[in-house]
């Protein structure tokens, strides 16, 4: 069985992963991704506040070493879901299953003046790029501005907001700063509204503003405002930006969309191309864009190819759940545990803020370090 799996991030990883721990060397995996490394979401937001270094989040695909796995470094210019072949820039691959793991692509310039005036800090590059901009940051009026929905990782935005007020406050220049989070939505983590209000108290003991069913239409960067949708102006002095998520463009141009996302059966993850699967944030499933959720999904898949590959059939279904951690600041982390079914509102579980549930995160970085890379989780 040739498996072609696009895209190393939480999907492409746990899934290649799972094959090879169940069939090894029976199976061809192809693993394709354009990076050279892994940088776990949350590990952003720890480099950008000098908790850690980027070089102690990368983790090499080039270390991945698994049985019947071979890591292909290089971009993917074409996508055929008839025939389930992909050309690259390494050259063509082609496979009985293919699996379209490729997440979403981020779109500054769809905000007018995001790119002049603000920061786009949700790649790792942009995160990286803005821990020298907070170096010399002196404090003032800061946005975090969520341009469109859906995005990636919910309760991120929330996290940024409140790891401003520890970092300004640790600098001495909180009491000359404000702090404001700008987003489309009416809650913080509308799946869950422990998890939301739990946020919502902290904005209030800390003094964060809180912009709900807030659309920013433009970033003004002679004037350093924020324009939103509907008239207010918002000045800035630092302006940390979410923009506008889209398919990777190599996606949009395979035929596989509806709507600018890849549907799929919810249960089982495959599109209407035969032998054709799509997991993750490329995907209009149902689900937040997160990579716990990428990581289930995936987990499904492999259900179903382990039990094709012993001519078997698999029962395993997609069940829309996952756990997300939500930083608190001052050393204290929460969790929610959220269920997406077709249907029916998503249910959620919240667990307060504690020491401990850092720990817990940590280990959580742990695990997938050592089963993906074989290499030690450096927390800070």
């Amino acid at each position: 069985m040739r498996v072609l799996v696009l895209g190393a991030g939480f999907g492409g990883l746990e899934l290649t992963t799972r094959l090879s721990d169940e069939v090894g060397a029976d199976a061809e995996v192809v693993l394709i991704d354009r990076a050279d490394a892994f940088v776990m979401g949350f590990s952003k937001l720890d480099v950008m506040f000098g908790r850690t270094i980027a070089d102690a989040v990368h983790h090499r695909y080039a270390d991945i070493v698994k049985p019947g796995v071979t890591f292909v470094q290089s971009t993917i210019r074409h996508i055929d879901p008839v025939r389930r072949r992909v050309e690259t820039d390494a050259g063509r691959f082609e496979g009985d299953v293919m699996v379209v793991a490729l997440g979403a692509d981020l779109d500054p310039a769809a905000t007018p003046g995001l790119v002049e005036a603000g920061i786009d800090y949700y790649t790792p590059a942009g995160a990286f790029a803005a821990r020298d901009v907070l170096d010399s940051f002196d404090g003032g009026r800061v946005i975090v501005g969520v341009t469109s929905t859906p995005f990636k990782c919910p309760p991120a935005p929330s996290e940024t907001a409140l790891m401003m007020h520890d970092f300004l406050t640790e600098r001495g220049l909180r009491d000359g700063s404000e702090i404001s989070l700008v987003m489309p939505l009416g809650n913080p983590i509308p799946p869950s509204p422990q998890a939301s209000e739990a946020v919502l108290a902290a904005f209030r003991e800390r003094g964060i503003h809180w912009h709900p069913n807030s659309v920013v239409r433009r970033l003004d960067p002679q004037r350093r405002v924020v324009l939103l949708a509907d008239g207010e102006e918002l000045p800035f002095d630092l302006f940390l930006g979410v923009p506008k998520h889209r398919v990777p463009e190599v996606v949009a141009e395979s035929g596989m969309c509806v709507d600018g996302w890849i549907p799929v059966d919810p249960l089982t993850l495959q599109t209407r191309f035969p032998d054709v699967y799509a997991v993750g944030d490329v995907t209009s499933v149902g689900t937040p864009k997160a990579g716990v959720f990428s990581e289930g999904q995936a987990g499904v898949v492999a259900d179903q190819l382990i039990a094709r590959h012993r001519n078997g059939r698999s029962a395993s279904t997609y069940h829309g759940t996952g756990a997300c951690y939500i930083e608190f600041g001052h050393e204290s982390v929460a969790r929610v545990e959220v269920t997406f079914r077709s249907g029916e509102p998503p249910t959620g579980i919240f667990e307060a803020a504690s020491p401990q549930l850092l720990q817990d995160k940590a280990g959580f970085g742990a695990r997938r370090a050592r089963r993906w890379f074989g290499t030690q989780w450096v927390s800070y």
